[in-house]
């Protein structure tokens, strides 16, 4: 009997041994880096990059646009910013390949069980029961709320310029963040967070610097922990929260606070939520309440999805559009001659309004700011904030290229097969900078770009101007059209008012990795978290 137990044994662990071989070599024909860890593979050097995209950029120069790297636990994993791929994996097969576990847990541990953490059942629901509020009409009414914070945004920073010298050094990330926070509390909840009066409030030095705290340089014993995560049982995973160690106690800290804000903004909503006051509500949870209001619950979320939603908004709505407005600013202050083409541009819109009698910009004019867009077309493209996402095939596939790779054994290749369970780690740093889709000077920032009339003619992969920066396909940024149009409403405000210049001479930006985003920070005084400092002065 115990022969027998054994020998099946012997025979289930070689099975396991022989299917995991198998997997590895799948892809082992394709050309890339070489490893020099078996239990962290390539995964830690991107972690520790100094500057987000320097090791990809070596790597694509050498294999072209789909390469191999090393994975956690000697795995193999397919890195591509080949818009085939991306267009295979995120638009036509998007529920076929799934979020790695250790990558849905993190989220899930940050925001609770919302629509970034949910799998593909989940997903489907969350979505079209969010659909409706952000319908590019809905958005657009929304742009008072922009405008009404971007004033208040002026008013701060002018207050703050130094009288004598006509000018100021701010640390300008703080600034902007502050004002989409409040933004996203209006638009999303009716609610005040007050983050840009009172930068001191709980809730918005809980976000300042979280996704640095959290994960910037973590430990050989942290990532090694969170890579078992894609190997451990949902319910076990579920239990790490309860973990009294770092980073689990800061995520559960943020969590527990964004909770107790949430019963107060859900209690708020609810009070309100009869038919007459719903009708005229036009916040984003008001329509998700409402939707809860029907006897299909296919079309209902239960509290906790409820509160994972807001804190999904309030994270997702305002951390990545002030860092990319962040950077905005701070690749204008490097580019006068832009910046006041942009400025001119807006003055001549301005007289246009005051012409007609108006006080405000309206959608057809921020539309209409050609120059302006660009800028922002361009910082999405050139500072993507997030710099890549791991997808897992979920069943046996073949990928095709739009750029053909030579293989190890010096073959052209124009598909990959792969196998399920194998990672796909597409770099939308590398797809946003690809010479061949955005010309030779693709290295640059140069919004002039989106004026060549042969720009665009490659697959259409993006939910905007073919950028991958909101990822695409089914589980693209659901929110992608609110971000474009709060940066068209803050910008116009900003340069109207305002010059941006560089920083201090001997200070030097860099792009840092923490976590899944890309963050601002200053060479050789990293401890000091995101920081963007920026000279600013009247512009009249």
């Amino acid at each position: 009997m115990h022969a027998l137990l054994a020998g099946t044994t012997s025979c289930i662990l070689l099975f396991v041994i022989l299917r995991y071989l198998a997997r590895r070599r799948s892809i082992k024909h394709i050309r890339g880096p070489r490893s020099t860890s078996w239990l962290f593979g390539h995964e830690r050097e991107l972690v520790f990059q100094d500057e987000v995209g320097s090791l990809e950029s070596q790597w694509i120069h050498e294999y072209g646009p789909t390469w191999r790297i090393g994975g956690y636990f000697g795995t193999d994993v397919l890195m591509t910013a080949d818009p085939k791929i991306i267009q295979h994996v995120y638009q036509k097969y998007g529920y076929s390949y799934a979020k790695r576990s250790s990558q849905a847990h993190m989220v899930y541990l940050l925001v609770g069980p919302g629509i970034l953490s949910s799998s593909a059942q989940d997903h489907v629901r969350h979505r079209k029961i969010m659909n409706p509020s952000f319908s590019a009409a809905r958005l657009r009414s929304f742009l008072p709320i922009f405008q009404r914070n971007g004033y208040k945004l002026t008013e701060l920073l002018k207050a703050n310029i130094d009288v004598r010298r006509g000018e100021s050094d701010v640390m300008f990330n703080k600034w902007i963040s502050g004002a989409t926070l409040d933004i996203i509390g209006e638009a999303a909840f009716n609610y005040d967070y007050g983050a840009l009066e009172d930068r001191g409030s709980p809730l918005y030095k809980a976000y300042d610097n979280l996704m640095k705290d959290s994960e910037y340089h973590p430990t050989k014993a942290v990532l090694f922990f969170k890579a078992t995560w894609d190997y451990t049982p949902e319910p076990i995973l579920k239990l790490f929260r309860h973990i009294p160690a770092h980073p689990m106690t800061l995520l559960r800290r943020v969590n527990n606070l964004y909770i107790a804000y949430g019963k107060q903004i859900l209690q708020t909503v609810r009070s309100g939520a009869d038919t007459e006051k719903q009708s005229k509500s036009k916040d984003i949870m008001s329509a998700f309440i409402k939707a809860n209001q029907s006897a299909d619950p296919k079309t209902r979320l239960d509290d906790a999805e409820l509160m994972a939603q807001m804190f999904t908004l309030t994270f997702a709505g305002h951390e990545t559009t002030a860092a990319t407005l962040t950077f905005l600013f701070y690749e204008i202050s490097r580019h006068p001659e832009y910046q006041e083409r942009m400025r001119e541009e807006i003055a001549t819109v301005r007289a246009r309004v005051v012409a007609r009698g108006g006080q405000e910009f309206s959608m057809e004019d921020l539309d209409s700011m050609t120059v302006t867009l660009n800028a922002i077309k361009e910082t999405l493209r050139f500072d993507a904030i997030v710099p890549h996402l791991p997808r897992v095939a979920t069943t046996d596939d073949v990928l095709p290229l739009e750029f053909p790779i030579v293989s190890r054994n010096r073959e052209t290749l124009t598909e990959i097969p792969i196998r399920a369970g194998q990672v796909i780690l597409t770099s939308y740093a590398m797809y946003n900078r690809l010479p061949e889709l955005w010309g030779n000077d693709a290295g640059v920032w140069n919004p002039d770009r989106f004026d060549r009339p042969d720009l665009g003619k490659q697959a259409n992969v993006g939910m905007f101007a073919n950028l991958m920066t909101f990822s695409a396909g089914v589980r693209g940024c659901i929110g992608w059209r609110f971000t474009v149009i709060e940066m068209q409403a803050l910008v116009a405000e900003l340069v109207e008012n305002f010059r941006f210049s560089p920083p201090l001479e001997n200070v030097v930006i860099q792009r840092s990795p923490a976590g899944p985003i890309m963050a601002p920070t200053i060479c050789g005084k990293e401890d000091m978290g995101t920081a963007m400092p920026l000279r600013v002065s009247l512009a009249r």
